[in-house]
């Protein structure tokens, strides 16, 4: 039994030591073979390093590294070809005279790396033109450039817009050289989290080709279930492959669905369901952003956006949208042509990101940490009982004992959508079955929750707004939103709660029990 690749993001010591891998290495030559400028947009940990060094290894003609991979067979290994890897993935860059120093002994590094002397030195962008003259002229072959992680300096900074201005515009000057590089430039691959607009960033790299959306090219990185169970099959043996492709399989860029090669490794090290890739990385900025935005939580799972809102933005354009996205939060469930533009529909790839997150908000939306995790166990609890008077017990003592000051702090309860968002967390948090916004033929559910084979279907109002005439439990049966749920479930519970913003609390809670057969 192979060792995992646990952590390791270099070819070499994947192959040398023993470890399993995962065979990427015809993406490889197909992109030798069809262009030359790339860019790449992945979530964090999810293997682009690993593509880096391969890149590095195939284009260094390091062969015995590929012996009974595809590559193998398919490639010139008498061309060595000089390649300058740049990585910004350590450290984190605060000012530009940090981010220029760092530059500067990443290219003195790759410099003696390749036994060259460059005698311009004045500025970054004098220095990275010459290297890559320099280094085209020795080996008698135009240059590669490889450069990992291109956006973390802004990234690092984005809570302080004037300094990741600065980063910014010290990148934009040295990526620049790229362009007016051309004729000692043989293959060109940047990759990052962000995909930041080529105005801002690139600097007249107008022929560089994103293949984040490209089909072909969606398992670049991660691993489609085939691979997986092919690779990592003696270490499957009496596992469910249903609940693991429950929890981490389900990210898709309009190709094949992968899995998050991160979570799933240590999932198969330790045999334990938990949210390995989330715990890497804290979405501070992401959730402040849905704060100030006032953003209604459920539709998380049911936004529907366009290329422009989920595509590059910029330090002074971040929407929840294409942040969700691009972080790997949200993941592409299908894409539909409307007129001139795409729309994509957006869902959380698995329940390791969709718990994950939830719980997260939760934690911004709870006054007491203590307090929120007792509520989460008697939820449950209530759950498995099926005892809708429980529920109303626990969410009225929950909202009664947050106190005043922390609504006047946080501000969270000035929106409509609040109320509705703590159940959301609350149960999506848990890991149940929740549908937001439930399509059915008479209109939409708020929302469902499907556990032990019964059916909890939720409507919210807020009474001071929602001037709708009827009660929220009578919207459910009028609408007849039952009728969908009928010939799955054993058990149906219609739920309507209201709430009143100046009270702060539940101020009705009704609801109805029908068998599968009413």
């Amino acid at each position: 039994m192979k060792k995992l690749p646990v952590g390791i993001s270099t070819l070499k010591e994947i192959i040398e030591e023993g470890h399993a891998y995962v065979d990427k290495s015809k993406f490889v030559h197909n992109l030798s073979e069809r262009g030359k400028y790339y860019f790449l947009s992945r979530p964090r940990r999810f293997g682009k390093s690993l593509f880096i060094d391969t890149l590095k290894a195939a284009f260094e003609a390091d062969k015995d590294l590929f012996r009974g991979l595809w590559l193998y067979d398919n490639w010139d290994w008498e061309k060595r070809y000089p390649v300058i890897h740049v990585s910004f993935g350590s450290g984190v860059i605060k000012s530009r005279e940090e981010l220029d120093g760092k530059i500067f002994t990443i290219l003195d590094t790759n410099q003696k790396r390749l036994g060259v002397d460059c005698e311009y030195k004045k500025s970054v962008s004098d220095f990275f033109s010459d290297l890559i003259r320099k280094s085209s002229e020795k080996y008698g072959l135009r240059t590669v450039v490889l450069i990992d992680e291109y956006d973390k300096p802004i990234l690092d900074n984005i809570v302080e817009p004037e300094i990741a201005e600065k980063i910014r515009e010290g990148l934009k000057n040295f990526y620049s050289v790229i362009k007016d590089s051309d004729a000692n430039l043989r293959f060109v691959f940047l990759t990052g989290v962000s995909k930041f607009s080529k105005v801002s960033l690139f600097s007249g790299l107008n022929n560089l080709t994103d293949i984040t959306l490209d089909a072909e090219y969606s398992a670049i990185c991660g691993y489609t279930e085939p691979e997986m169970v092919s690779v990592f099959s003696e270490r499957l043996e009496n596992k469910s492959l249903e609940d693991i492709r429950k929890w981490y399989n389900g990210y898709a860029w309009l190709g094949e669905k992968v899995y998050n090669p991160f979570s799933i490794l240590h999932y198969l090290r330790a045999g334990k369901f938990r949210n390995y890739w989330f715990e890497t990385g804290t979405p501070t900025f992401l959730i402040n952003l849905l704060q100030k935005n006032q953003y209604y939580i459920p539709d998380i799972e049911n936004i529907e956006a366009s290329e422009t809102l989920i595509g590059a933005f910029d330090i002074d354009f971040i929407r929840p949208e294409n942040l969700l996205f691009q972080a790997g939060y949200l993941t592409i469930a299908h894409d539909r042509r409307v007129a001139g533009k795409i729309f994509y529909k957006l869902q959380y790839p698995n329940m390791e990101v969709k718990a994950s997150l939830s719980d997260y908000i939760l934690n911004r939306y709870s006054h007491d940490t203590v307090l929120k995790e007792r509520t989460q166990l008697r939820i449950y609890q209530a759950f498995q009982d099926a005892d809708p008077d429980s529920l109303h017990k626990i969410f009225q003592s929950l909202f009664s004992a947050i106190p005043h000051d922390w609504y006047r702090k946080n501000k969270l309860s000035a929106y409509e959508g609040y109320y509705a968002s703590v159940f959301y967390c609350y149960f999506t948090a848990l890991g149940l079955d929740v549908t937001a916004e439930d399509t059915t033929s008479h209109g939409r559910i708020d929302m469902t929750v499907k556990i032990d084979n019964r059916a909890y279907i939720f409507e919210f109002k807020v009474v001071d707004i929602d001037k709708t005439p009827g009660t929220a439990l009578g919207q459910i049966k009028q609408k007849g939103y039952a009728e969908k749920y009928r010939a799955g479930m054993a058990e149906i519970y219609l739920i309507g709660v209201e709430f009143d913003r100046d009270e702060r609390n539940i101020v009705t809670f009704e609801w109805e029990q029908l068998q599968a057969s009413q």
